[in-house]
C-alpha cells in the first residue's frame, strides 16, 4: 500500500509516470546516500525547521549516470506539465541550482543564465549572469526546498529585470512544511518537483535503508512536522522559520 501524499502538493495531479518518476528518484537518492536520517541529534535546516532527515541533493552531480537520469526525468516533468516548447530559458539560484539548470537547458535546447542571491559586487554588479532573459518564459530551477523562501528571492529578481517566471522546478521537495506551496501560487508560480520524504519512505519499504527506530521517528516528524521541530529546538511556525532564515542570513 502506498503512503499517503501530503497534503497541498500536486498529487492530486499525478500520473501514472510521475509516480514513478518519484519512486525513480527517491531510489537514486538512497543509492547515492544523500538521503540522511539523524533522528537523535536533529538537523537545523537552512529554513530554520528542525528536521530528523536531511537530503544532501548535492551528492547527484558527483555521480553521472544517476545526475544524468534524474536530469532527464525532470526534464520530462517540465515538458509533460508546461510543455514542450512553452519554457524559453532556464535559470538555476546559486549554488546549487546552478548545474541542475545547466544539464537541464541542455537537454531541452534552451538558453541558461543563474541567479545570485545578491550582486556580487564589483564590475558590472551582476545579479543574473549569462543574459537577462527578458520577456521569455523562464524556468527557475534549484536543487530542493523546504518552505520556498529561496524561489521568492530568485523568482522576484529575476522579474524585476523583465524575465517570466511561472514555474519552478526542484529535484526534491520536502513537502511538509506549511506555506511553501500558498508563497508560490500567491506569486503565479507552479512549483515542480520529483519526489518529496512520502516517495522515500515508500522507496525504503522496498530495502531496509535504515532501522525501525529512525523509520518510527521520521514517520512522527512527517506527520506531524511544526511540532516535531518546535520540541527539538527548531522553528514552530512559519513566521518564525522566516525570522530565523532572515536573521542567519542577516
Amino acid at each position: 500500500m502506498a503512503l499517503p501524499s501530503p497534503a497541498g502538493t500536486q498529487a492530486g495531479m499525478a500520473t501514472d509516470w510521475d509516480r514513478d518518476a518519484a519512486l525513480v528518484t527517491a531510489r537514486i537518492l538512497l543509492e547515492i546516500r544523500a538521503v540522511n536520517f539523524r533522528p537523535e541529534q536533529p538537523y537545523i535546516l537552512t529554513s530554520g525547521w528542525a528536521s530528523p532527515v536531511y537530503i544532501d541533493c548535492r551528492r547527484i552531480i558527483y555521480f553521472p549516470r544517476a545526475r544524468s537520469r534524474i536530469c532527464k526525468l525532470g526534464v520530462e516533468k517540465v515538458n509533460r506539465h508546461v510543455g514542450y516548447e512553452t519554457i524559453e530559458a532556464v535559470a538555476g539560484g546559486e549554488t546549487a541550482g546552478i548545474p541542475f539548470a545547466a544539464w537541464m537547458a541542455d537537454r531541452m535546447l534552451a538558453p541558461m543564465a543563474y541567479v545570485r542571491k545578491k550582486p556580487k559586487g564589483f564590475g558590472r554588479n551582476n545579479r543574473i549572469e549569462g543574459d537577462v532573459p527578458v520577456g521569455r518564459q523562464t524556468l527557475l530551477v534549484e536543487d530542493l526546498t523546504t518552505d520556498g523562501a529561496s524561489k521568492v528571492a530568485f523568482a522576484n529578481a529575476l522579474r524585476e529585470a523583465g524575465a517570466i517566471v511561472e514555474h519552478a522546478f526542484v529535484v526534491f521537495f520536502y513537502g511538509v512544511f506549511p506555506g511553501s506551496l500558498e508563497t508560490l501560487s500567491a506569486m503565479g508560480i507552479t512549483l515542480h518537483h520529483l519526489c518529496t520524504w512520502w516517495d522515500v519512505l515508500e522507496a525504503c519499504r522496498e530495502r531496509p535503508y535504515f532501522t525501525p527506530q529512525a523509520m518510527v521517528e521520521v514517520h512522527r516528524f512527517l506527520e506531524d512536522p511544526v511540532a516535531w521541530s518546535a520540541a527539538h529546538g527548531g522553528a514552530a511556525s512559519a513566521e518564525e522559520a522566516a525570522r530565523r532564515k532572515a536573521q542567519s542570513q542577516g
